[in-house]
């Protein structure tokens, strides 16, 4: 008790220096929470859209389908397995076929990829019931970002090119029945979306399919000869990666804001160290060990960060609060990143997140206050006393 009243004298006694070192702390506090819960709500969004979007519970690939190598989706398809059509019909399972394909919009060649799916699917978030309606054109439906680079919207005409399965080449008009906003990436950027059937026509694939995406919480079908299945872990690993990637290189900035810190309260234990001189001797003479003392000074120096904490909670709570609930904007061109990413990022502050950035700050300013109060065991209270210090 008598160690921690010195140690609070102390603290309060500093006055400027004291307020000073709380600050930079508390901003380390903050920066910290707000980068590493910026990055926790990202990852969670990006994971929840991929999912509601794209994946689904997981998919099962043909087997030779390999969305890195366009070349392989010509031998990219098989008949859907009899044991998965149970499935297909409660809504369990949908089944895509994809195929290579060009679009002429306005006069000019684009490549495209072809994307059949039940207009009737329930698993994955694409509004699909826009290519329920009956026309003389293939009723397709592209995203708000193909559109914008195809110069396309909703009710336009636009000739579409492709090769069937017999390696002959075939054209016809399709309508743009409807767009769809989102923020997966992979289902927009150059994908035109169709009725399966449809597809399946066109590319003379009666019944066939190149992935089948199954519903979230369903159980694993097995091994079905032919397929590989894919599960969320496997299909969310660049996600998981690019997030990784950024949370190393987000710790560079966090690092330099505790170095700087760590070097202010330092700095201020020396100091406060040297001009004490006589005040240590005294107390080493008058019967506090040198154990006694090492400790008064570590725990100024961790006082330092349980200040901090406090004043961070004080403007960090109320800000932190108000960006987990309204969001922060991303800039526009996020959508050109190729992963995706929502107009607004909601921030994520876990407990773990809190208590661990608490926890790592506070025994730093104490590792930090305990290096130079070291020297005091090396001290004479003779020579102290008369301020002289080695």
């Amino acid at each position: 008790m008598l160690t921690f009243k010195l140690a609070w004298r102390n603290i309060i006694g500093a006055g400027l220096r004291t307020l000073l070192n709380v600050i930079v702390l508390s901003i380390s506090f903050v920066v910290i929470i707000w980068q590493r819960g910026m990055l926790d709500g990202w990852h969670q969004q990006a994971r929840r859209d991929t999912i509601d979007w794209e994946i689904g519970g997981g998919e099962y690939w043909q087997k030779n389908y390999d969305p890195y190598d366009l070349f392989t989706l010509d031998d990219s398809h098989s008949k859907i397995p009899e044991e998965v059509t149970g499935e297909i019909s409660s809504n369990k399972m949908t089944p895509v076929l994809i195929t290579q394909a060009t679009i002429y919009p306005q006069g000019r060649m684009q490549s495209v990829l072809l994307r059949g799916i039940p207009p009737g699917q329930k698993i994955l978030a694409l509004p699909t019931e826009k290519l329920g309606g009956q026309s003389f054109e293939i009723p397709v439906m592209i995203g708000t970002r193909m559109a914008e680079a195809t110069k396309l919207k909703s009710g336009d005409i636009v000739t579409i090119r492709w090769r069937d399965v017999n390696g002959t080449f075939d054209a016809a008009e399709a309508i743009v029945a409807g767009l769809f906003r989102t923020n997966v990436p992979k289902i927009d950027n150059g994908q035109i979306w169709l009725p399966l059937q449809r597809l399946q026509t066109m590319m003379q694939l009666p019944d066939e399919a190149t992935i089948l995406v199954t519903a979230p919480g369903t159980e694993q079908k097995g091994k079905i000869k032919g397929w590989l299945f894919k599960d969320q872990n496997t299909l969310l690993t660049e996600i998981n990666q690019i997030i990784q990637q950024k949370k190393i290189g987000g710790s560079v900035l966090y690092i330099i804001l505790l170095l700087l810190a760590m070097l202010a309260i330092f700095d201020t234990q020396v100091l406060s160290i040297f001009r004490r001189q006589k005040e240590i001797g005294t107390e080493i003479a008058l019967g506090m060990t040198r154990g006694q003392v090492i400790r008064l000074f570590t725990l100024e120096g961790s006082m330092h960060a349980i200040f901090a904490a406090i004043l961070a909670a004080i403007y960090g709570i109320p800000l932190l609060y108000l960006q987990a609930k309204n969001g922060i904007m991303m800039p526009e061109n996020s959508d050109d990143y190729g992963i995706a990413i929502a107009e607004k990022i909601f921030p994520v502050y876990s407990l773990g997140l809190i208590i661990s950035t608490i926890l790592i700050i506070f025994l730093t300013a104490t590792i930090v206050s305990f290096i130079p109060a070291r020297k005091i065991s090396q001290m004479k209270p003779t020579d102290a006393i008369r301020g002289k210090i080695n």
